[in-house]
């Protein structure tokens, strides 16, 4: 069941950072917010790591639009892990969203994410 508190809020928060153009290109902002051992299944089926999806982030020449988000949904999985699932859609490019979030000292980091692309809008 999708719930509210300070843990899940800041997972929410962490990752509409991610999604503002500006702290995408932003090696610092990006770095800040990834976990040392972050991974990520892409859209393209690629897998990415932490330095690969940093610098690959910091090289996009697109100034780009922010992705619309909708459905975001989280559930605290334990006391240091937030699970979040949401959709995106940017230029006509939907996806389905799962990000893993971790209490690492006193911030929350991206673990895991993964990008599903979808066609038709679903209920």
């Amino acid at each position: 069941m999708p719930e509210r508190n300070a843990a899940v809020e800041a997972a929410i928060e962490g990752e509409l950072r991610l999604l503002d153009p500006a702290v995408r290109r932003s090696p610092e902002l990006v770095g800040a917010l990834l976990h040392p051992e972050f991974y990520e299944f892409g859209l393209s089926g690629r897998i990415w790591d932490r330095a690969s999806i940093v610098a690959s982030l910091a090289a996009e020449t697109e100034t780009g639009s922010r992705s619309t988000t909708s459905r975001m949904r989280g559930v605290q999985l334990a006391a240091d892990l937030v699970h979040l699932t949401f959709d995106t859609e940017n230029n006509g490019r939907r996806a389905h969203r799962s990000s893993l979030w971790r209490l690492t000292g006193n911030e929350w980091l991206l673990y895991f994410h993964q990008g599903t692309p979808f066609g038709a809008v679903e209920a």
